[in-house]
């Protein structure tokens, strides 16, 4: 008799593999509730399903100010986070944060979308979404929602395009907006540079992604 052990050993990785996606979406779509963003709150009918906790950085380049000098500026936003969720007290990483074109525009994206591409948020199972900021609030204004003086602001974002994953994942496939809240660190440099120099600035954020209600 032939015994092919790799296809013995094969199927119960993949069904651990499956057994660990699915508790971590459990614990990712457990009960999401946070302190009222007043201020950042999304249009009635869009609820809270999913909260990352995000550590990463922000991207600054240094270019031109138009009065001889040169600054630090965020514009194309260059973000790199990973988000997290906590299962059984150890992190789990859900989504990855980064800066992409925009793959599949809904009717709130820009005409021409920028060529340094929008804010994205990819999850485990490569559903995505991509979001431009609608809303935002300095970091130290509200000490429940984003109370850390002199980080990055805290912001809602509606989505611009949403994208199912190749094989069908759903995670971001029908968010609507996000939140950035609780922000910490990311602010740009206050050192002098030189044009075209680059440096990146960590910070750990909150983000809240809604959906319409069903």
């Amino acid at each position: 008799m032939s015994y092919n052990l790799s296809q013995q050993t094969k199927k119960p990785a993949r069904v651990r593999s499956l057994f660990v996606a699915a508790l971590v979406l459990a614990c990712a779509l457990g009960t999401v509730t946070h302190a009222a963003a007043e201020d950042l709150t999304p249009p009635p009918g869009n609820s809270a399903f999913l909260v990352g906790h995000a550590f990463g950085t922000q991207g600054y380049v240094c270019l031109p100010d138009g009065k001889g000098g040169t600054s630090w500026t965020i514009n194309p936003a260059r973000p790199e986070a990973t988000l997290f969720v906590k299962v059984f007290g150890q992190d789990a990483q859900i989504i990855t944060h980064f800066a992409s074109i925009d793959a599949n525009p809904n009717d709130f994206a820009p005409n021409p979308l920028p060529p340094g591409g929008n804010a994205t948020w990819q999850g485990f199972d490569t559903s995505a979404v991509w979001a431009i900021a609608v809303k935002s609030i300095p970091a130290g204004s509200d000490p429940k929602i984003c109370p850390n003086t002199g980080a990055i602001p805290c912001l809602l974002l509606q989505s611009i395009g949403n994208q199912q994953g190749p094989t069908g994942g759903r995670l971001l496939a029908n968010a609507t907006f996000v939140q950035r809240l609780n922000t910490n660190g990311g602010s740009a440099p206050t050192t002098a540079c030189s044009v075209g120099q680059t440096q990146l600035v960590p910070y750990t954020a909150d983000y809240y992604f809604f959906h319409k209600d069903e």
